[in-house]
């Protein structure tokens, strides 16, 4: 993978959140914040997870400590969390696009959420960050399906065509 391939999965990564964070302001605030039995309890949870894993690993990359991922309770609506994702997001495509394809390849050091010590390569690490991102995005869908609102496409291959369609014009 290189480092143009990382900013261009990172630019999907971006739009899908956009898009998914765009279907959501269909709920009522009630409804963002539902308990729905899943894996975070309610839409709000399950997008503020996707949201703090971002900054959280960002955090790491720029070599600061973290020790817990943000409470999804700070954040009382749509607006507050698509405001403080966004701050997020800019960091980490900040990163992302300074990222030369060598540096892909080097290992950085961090601290998990319990203290453990690990060691791994950037480019594993953005992989599972974007996949991760996708694997959630998939929960978001669902719940909104159960909540009765039309959820938006967020697959990799809308992206690209519109993209493509960006390039004609």
């Amino acid at each position: 993978m290189t480092a143009e391939e990382v900013r261009l999965l990172f630019a999907y990564d971006a739009w899908a959140n956009a898009r998914a964070l765009d279907a959501c302001s269909a709920l009522t605030p009630e409804r963002f914040t539902k308990d729905m039995g899943s894996s975070f309890s309610s839409v709000r949870d399950t997008l503020a997870h996707i949201m703090g894993a971002q900054w959280i690993w960002t955090e790491r990359f720029h070599g600061r400590p973290t020790t817990a991922l943000p409470k999804a309770d700070q954040y009382a609506d749509l607006a507050a969390l698509g405001a403080r994702w966004a701050e997020i997001q800019r960091d980490l495509l900040g990163f992302v696009n300074r990222l030369s394809s060598a540096d892909l390849d080097h290992s950085f050091e961090y601290r998990d959420t319990k203290g453990n010590a690990h060691r791994n390569v950037y480019r594993e690490v953005l992989q599972h960050l974007a996949n991760h991102g996708t694997y959630h995005r998939g929960q978001v869908t669902t719940l909104l399906r159960q909540l009765g609102v039309k959820p938006v496409s967020t697959d990799l291959i809308v992206f690209y065509r519109e993209l493509a369609t960006q390039h004609v014009k």
